[in-house]
């Protein structure tokens, strides 16, 4: 059972927590909010687990009390958003998700570098329901910044392989936005300035990167790192940049977080 024709439903997670029915703004209750939300995050789900999720310091039974209260009162308001299948509780399949549209995105960009400023900017100044403090929405948002980091990453990297390193510049540093030591970007980073021939950004910002690196976890950058900063030393020439930091062996690998 589905939308039975009531209105079309549209929700923003990231951002703010909004729901619009026919491109209208419906105000919803903090109770009734917190399930449509964790619904569109964590998609079809038992009752036991949502009334142990969103209300996990009180006793089962009253647990689930909240959760039926929940469900009435979202099902008497907003008639076709829930669908309910015995123990089993979904959102309608036509709802449209803000979330969701993102995650497509994130997808797309793991796989093609087609429309990369469009990709760049959905993905910046991402914030997925803030002021939200519950452990399943700080764990969301955890995952959320995760995924970025490893699209705008991968991004970077088919960018500048590509020849394309002002893009492939603008990527990395949005990863650096997100998480400032994560090496992988830096490399990026480095490699793209370096190719267009800002020699003194790129030192800048791998030193920058390197002072962070020893004052926060007290450790120095990857040996591997460290010995292609070094080659690129008076190499000013952006093929052999290229070759050496962009060998072809290592296009298409995972970008990985830099463990000491």
């Amino acid at each position: 059972m589905g939308n039975d024709g009531c209105g079309a439903f549209e929700l923003d997670l990231i951002g703010s927590w909004q729901l619009r029915q026919e491109g209208e703004a419906v105000r919803v209750a903090a109770r009734q909010q917190r399930l449509i939300a964790a619904l569109a995050v964590r998609g079809a789900s038992f009752r036991n687990y949502l009334a142990g999720m969103l209300w996990p310091e009180r006793p089962e039974p009253n647990a689930l009390e909240s959760l039926r209260m929940a469900i009435h009162l979202t099902t008497r308001q907003l008639p076709g958003l829930l669908v309910k299948n015995g123990a089993l509780l979904s959102l309608d399949r036509s709802l449209d998700v803000d979330l969701h549209r993102l995650r497509a995105a994130l997808k797309k960009a793991q796989a093609s570098s087609d429309g990369a400023s469009d990709l760049l900017q959905d993905f910046r100044d991402v914030d997925l329901l803030p002021g939200w403090y519950e452990d399943w929405v700080v764990f969301e948002q955890s995952r959320l910044q995760h995924d970025r980091l490893r699209a705008l990453t991968s991004l970077s990297q088919r960018l500048a392989a590509c020849g394309d390193y002002d893009a492939a510049s603008e990527a990395a540093m949005a990863a650096l936005e997100i998480e400032p030591l994560y090496e992988s970007a830096v490399r990026l980073l480095f490699t793209a300035e370096m190719a267009q021939g800002n020699v003194a950004s790129a030192f800048l910002g791998y030193e920058k990167y390197e002072a962070q690196l020893q004052m926060d976890m007290g450790v120095s950058p990857s040996e591997g790192l460290q010995r292609l900063v070094q080659e690129c030393v008076g190499c000013h020439d952006c093929r052999t940049t290229q070759r050496l930091l962009f060998p072809g062996s290592s296009l298409g690998q995972e970008p990985m977080l830099h463990n000491a």
